[in-house]
């Protein structure tokens, strides 16, 4: 089991923001496939750990190892009509610079999303079973 402790400056700055319906429920879905529901993605492009549980999802610069750069938080996936719909969050930036990166991170994320999937292999393989009326 990995274990980060993670610490968080005074905030700089937040803003509200959307998260592209197909990169919410991608991460969402290999979030739940994570036990205990903790996921680790690195984005490599960047240097970033982006570290996704049920609250929130933090960023960890590797230059500044445990110190979060960037927080998404209270997701509303609730007020979407549709799972197509985009996912509103608020961005909290923990340095002066957070807020440039996230250009950077909403074009990178998924991507880091899309090859963590394509290597996950379901932990256990299903069966169909084929259900009879009754007597």
């Amino acid at each position: 089991m990995m274990e980060i402790t993670c610490y968080r400056d005074a905030i700089y700055a937040q803003e509200t923001r959307t998260l592209p319906a197909d990169v919410y429920n991608l991460a969402l879905t290999l979030l739940h496939r994570a036990q205990p529901h903790t996921l680790f993605v690195p984005i490599r492009p960047m240097q970033y750990l982006a570290i996704l549980d049920d609250e929130e999802w933090i960023f960890l610069d590797s230059a500044r190892k445990c110190w979060v750069d960037i927080a998404w938080q209270n997701f509303q996936p609730q007020q979407r009509t549709s799972l197509a719909d985009a996912v509103t969050y608020q961005a909290v930036f923990y340095q002066a610079g957070s807020a440039q990166l996230m250009n950077r991170l909403q074009h990178e994320l998924p991507l880091a999303l899309k090859a963590l999937a394509s290597k996950a292999h379901p932990a256990q393989v299903g069966k169909v079973i084929k259900l009879h009326p009754a007597p």
